[in-house]
């Protein structure tokens, strides 16, 4: 039995909070590139349009099982750099280097084609930021009392939007500003496409290294002395596979319901992804599916990277604004008026015929992003027991990674033989299945949802 614990964590600064969340921004302009970019730079290289799920499937594989490994890791870890921080330093490391050689692939043609250096590549990429994600997550938890997470879990959104915002805009920040080639020879990648993978990576070990200097991490002797620790935190001995079988079979029915909602929003998301280059290059500018090297295609990957960019700004200002919202109408509510704001969004690109009327459904699609970060895991955490939040957040992780493998296992094929190889057919099947979560939410138990008469 623990002794009894008095001793509270002491509040940070506003300025310490923000310190500990830059690395995140880097994080997240590195998925930016990533999400605006990667399968415009596979198709350079050679992926067919109905092939591109697959090469995507990397991602949501790494995140199932690496999230939960790496957060178990570095609950169990003490070294020279801290607890938290040798797993956000090696990610941001192999992300950066991903980074650099992904457009560059082009570079290894003598030793394998630039497609598998690529897909290579992205595969870094996603398993590097999975390796820093899961660590900034946790240390959010650690170092903040009770009463300042929800501050510190919202400039952690903020600073999300805003390496978002970067990463999707910097291609075309560098071609309309500083004059950069938008396009290439046959088989290379534009100037303005490599050098923002570039700048990206740079960005992103500044933004690690900042907060490794800046913050400072509590030990385990000092956590175990903090009045908000759960009093059995530490005495659970359970291997980790043991603690995610058992668990698994308990969840609690919130997360059970939870996880229909999440499974509509990601599998959306991930068809989001990876085919709004395709369906626009052929919806709006009328390309080819195989055109893939021509100036049009390229002007039409800067717009993707530019909406992507104007969606995650809106996402920035929406989250500012969720928790008034669902003061007022309640969390549900919340969450399911902003997944069908995003499904309508979604859908409503297939009737639009001028490139610069697609800002509009970014608006929804805006909303709905920063819903779904934050809305599921506040209608969770009433349902979890404190002791279990990690392995429980670990859980969780799957109902986000499962449907995205699902979407690339069939999202491709799908394309080629269902929508003859329309892309754009893609996105307004997101937009159903993301519209059918909303409807989902009203199965879900809130078990301390608290709302004010309006």
């Amino acid at each position: 039995m623990n002794e009894l614990k008095t001793k509270a964590k002491p509040h940070l600064s506003r300025a310490a909070i923000w310190n500990m969340s830059v690395g995140f921004l880097g994080i997240q302009m590195g998925f930016g590139l990533q999400n605006g970019n990667a399968s415009r730079i596979l198709q350079t290289f050679g992926a067919d349009v109905h092939e591109l799920s697959w090469f995507w499937l990397v991602a949501p594989v790494t995140g199932m099982v690496v999230q939960p490994i790496i957060g178990h890791l570095s609950d169990k870890s003490w070294g020279r750099l801290g607890r938290r921080k040798p797993y956000f330093l090696l990610g941001a490391v192999l992300a950066s280097i991903g980074l650099i050689l992904m457009p560059n692939a082009d570079m290894f043609v003598a030793f394998l084609p630039a497609l598998w250096v690529g897909a290579g590549m992205l595969m870094v990429m996603d398993a590097s930021f999975n390796i820093a994600m899961e660590p900034f997550r946790a240390l959010v938890a650690d170092n903040l009392p009770t009463e300042q997470r929800t501050a510190g879990f919202s400039i952690q959104t903020v600073l999300i939007g805003i390496g978002a915002v970067i990463g999707s805009w910097l291609p075309t920040i560098l071609a309309d500003w500083f004059n950069m080639a938008t396009t290439a020879t046959d088989g290379s990648l534009p100037a303005n496409l490599v050098w923002s993978f570039i700048i990206g990576a740079i960005i992103l070990m500044i933004a690690i290294i900042w907060t490794l200097v800046t913050t400072k991490e509590y030990s385990p002797e000092e956590l175990k002395e903090f009045s908000d620790v759960p009093e059995d935190s530490d005495s659970d001995k359970r291997s980790f596979f043991t603690a995610f079988k058992e668990d698994f079979s308990n969840m609690p029915k919130t997360m059970h319901q939870l996880g229909w909602v999440q499974f509509c929003s990601w599998f959306a998301l991930f068809g989001m992804w990876v085919f709004t280059t395709p369906a626009i290059a052929q919806h709006i500018y009328g390309l080819d599916p195989t055109d893939s090297s021509s100036q049009s295609f390229n002007d039409a990957g800067n717009m993707v990277g530019y909406i992507f960019g104007v969606y995650n700004l809106v996402a920035t200002v929406y989250a500012f604004l969720l928790p008034s919202i669902a003061r007022k109408i309640g969390r549900k509510n919340t969450h399911a008026f902003s997944l069908l704001m995003g499904g309508l969004g979604l859908i409503s690109i297939y009737f639009i015929g001028d490139k610069d009327l697609l800002i509009l459904p970014m608006i929804g699609i805006g909303i709905a992003w920063a819903s779904i970060l934050a809305m599921p895991y506040a209608i969770l955490g009433g349902s979890i027991p404190p002791a279990k939040m990690g392995i429980y957040m670990g859980i969780f992780n799957l109902f986000i990674t499962i449907p995205q493998i699902l979407n690339a296992l069939i999202g491709g094929p799908m394309v080629k033989y269902m929508y003859g190889n329309q892309a754009i057919f893609a996105l307004v099947a997101s937009g159903v299945v993301m519209c059918i979560g909303a409807y989902l939410v009203r199965y879900v138990e809130d078990t301390d949802d608290i709302t004010i008469a309006t």
